[in-house]
């Protein structure tokens, strides 16, 4: 008889491994990369990994490494425990930093004053993360901050893909509620008979399977679901441990697969206060566009697909230590951002953007976005390149947000030059580089005009968090993007990438230090 396996799940790369029953943890994380800086000595700390499922005993060189809570949280030495079953941990060297919202609420969230007492939660429910934030209703002060893994990500990291699991049988209503349940038991602690209200934000689909609703009707055209609207729980029905009274609220969506993040992001840029035209992009795998201003908002999602999130790249990864998160070329050389410092495993989006503009600007990449030279193969670092299919996949998604955003200008009735500023939401939106994003034509604007907005669903969902009444927006017209006409051809025409960067090129050619998460390495590739 052959020797019993079980089955290792390792997040938040969701590496699958089948491992013998009763072998080290270390020797099958060494092979994926994890580091034991002390030797498996387990005086470190440093090959930390959490049980999200399954069971590891906890040894005495645990108990030392981590405080009681973290025990409680399932945190453990891998250099001690063996895979006695199937297990789904978090390995710590590979976390992904989760966007929160830092920005400070002044005065009552809008419209309405902070009639609230005690404390509540925002929750940002994303596709592939979760944000939590705790907040003080008399003051509207972040108290703690927590953030996860959406547990649905094994059935696939698009909506589509929940959608499909969902019509075949799966239950992606329960991991998501005790997911939701375990993070408000963090983010609360001790104060958790302190919570009054509970408010959510997410996508279409998010929303439905949070709430227990058919997602039969987005799984067709026209995609119009008949319960947009804002959906009420008692905590008790969810199975999560807060008092009696508290208010459990997942707030409306806008229509299609536009959801109540989108509203939040509205509330949040202050879109509908003024005159000025204003943009909200939220490059996610469905990427939604609302425009609008104080007269009105028109809104849509287009099917960008993971590109952005680097799903459908063949090296591509989250944004996670080991991926490649920015890309420049100075010296003679690429150079290249790795989000934690160590070797590159893979590139994430953001990395995805800039090295394909720079092999725009270097002749590597044609406008066609067909690779020159005979390899077809682009070299990002020394063990990570790009396909001619991972352009491909690149153009679609950044084709179809440029299409989705012309349209949505010409039913407007406005001009481009009209709108004077863009807001780029989500983890994507913030850590892509702007002159990239406009050099490979994915935003059509004045650089000077896009900003990185945050987690502009978070910001949004403590704004409705504090406020006494629902939100008074102006007319808001959902726009089926696939029902017009001129979608095609916009799409079409959008895909390719654009010939002259102009001043962006210009800028994007000039030197520059790379900062952001991790640190700078050289390739010359």
């Amino acid at each position: 008889m052959g020797m019993k396996s079980v089955q290792l799940r390792l997040e938040p790369l969701s590496v699958e491994i089948a491992a013998p029953c009763g072998a080290s943890l270390a020797a099958i994380l060494a092979d994926r990369g994890v580091e034991f800086p002390c030797g498996g000595a387990g005086i470190c700390g440093g090959c930390a990994v959490r049980m999200l499922a399954g069971s590891l005993p906890v040894t005495d060189a645990d108990r030392t490494a981590f405080t009681v809570a973290q025990l409680g949280q399932g945190w453990r030495l891998a250099c001690q425990a063996r895979a006695d079953a199937s297990l789904v941990l978090e390995c710590g060297q590979w976390r992904m930093n989760v966007l929160t919202d830092t920005s400070i609420l002044s005065g009552a969230g809008e419209p309405g004053s902070k009639p609230w007492r005690g404390l509540g939660i925002a929750i940002d429910l994303g596709t592939t993360t979760i944000a939590a934030q705790m907040l003080d209703m008399a003051s509207g002060d972040v108290l703690a901050v927590e953030t996860g893994l959406n547990p649905q990500a094994a059935y696939g990291s698009d909506v589509m893909s929940r959608i499909r699991a969902v019509l075949e049988g799966a239950d992606l209503t329960t991991p998501v509620r005790d997911a939701l349940g375990e993070i408000i038991l963090r983010v609360a602690g001790n104060r958790i008979g302190e919570i009054t209200r509970v408010i959510l934000v997410g996508n279409t689909v998010m929303h439905h399977l949070f709430s227990a609703l058919s997602v039969e009707p987005l799984a067709q055209t026209p995609f119009a679901s008949p319960h947009l609207g804002a959906q009420s729980f008692k905590a008790q029905d969810l199975g999560w441990t807060l008092p009696e009274d508290c208010i459990v609220r997942f707030a409306p969506c806008l229509g299609g697969f536009v959801g109540s993040d989108i509203l939040a992001g509205i509330l949040a840029t202050g879109m509908t206060r003024g005159e000025d035209l204003m943009a909200l992009v939220d490059l996610g795998t469905n990427g939604e566009i609302a425009i609008g201003n104080r007269n009105g908002v028109v809104c849509a999602s287009t099917a960008a697909g993971p590109a952005f999130e680097a799903g459908t790249i063949r090296m591509g990864m989250r944004a996670a230590t080991g991926a490649i998160a920015h890309v420049a070329f100075r010296d003679g050389c690429r150079h290249i951002d790795v989000i934690g410092g160590v070797e590159p495993r893979g590139i994430c989006g953001s990395g995805l953007v800039d090295a394909v503009a720079v092999g725009l600007r270097r002749g590597e990449v044609l406008a066609s976005g067909r690779i020159s030279g005979s390899t077809k193969i682009l070299p990002v670092a020394e063990r990570v390149v790009l396909y001619q299919s991972d352009i491909r996949e690149l153009q679609l998604a950044k084709g179809a947000i440029a299409a989705g955003f012309r349209l949505l200008i010409k039913r407007l009735g406005a001009d481009r030059d009209e709108i004077r500023s863009i807001y780029l939401a989500g983890a994507f939106g913030n850590y892509v580089r702007v002159e990239s994003a406009v050099r490979i034509g994915l935003v059509e604007a004045p650089q000077a005009f896009i900003h990185a907005a945050g987690n502009t669903a978070l910001h949004g969902a403590k704004m409705l968090l504090l406020s006494s009444q629902e939100p008074v927006l102006p007319p808001v017209e959902h726009v089926i993007l696939a029902a017009d006409q001129d979608f095609e051809s916009e799409f079409t025409c959008c895909m390719a990438f654009p010939e002259e960067a102009g001043a962006s090129q210009s800028r994007f050619a000039r030197e520059e230090n790379i900062t952001r998460a991790g640190i700078s390495k050289l390739s010359c590739a």
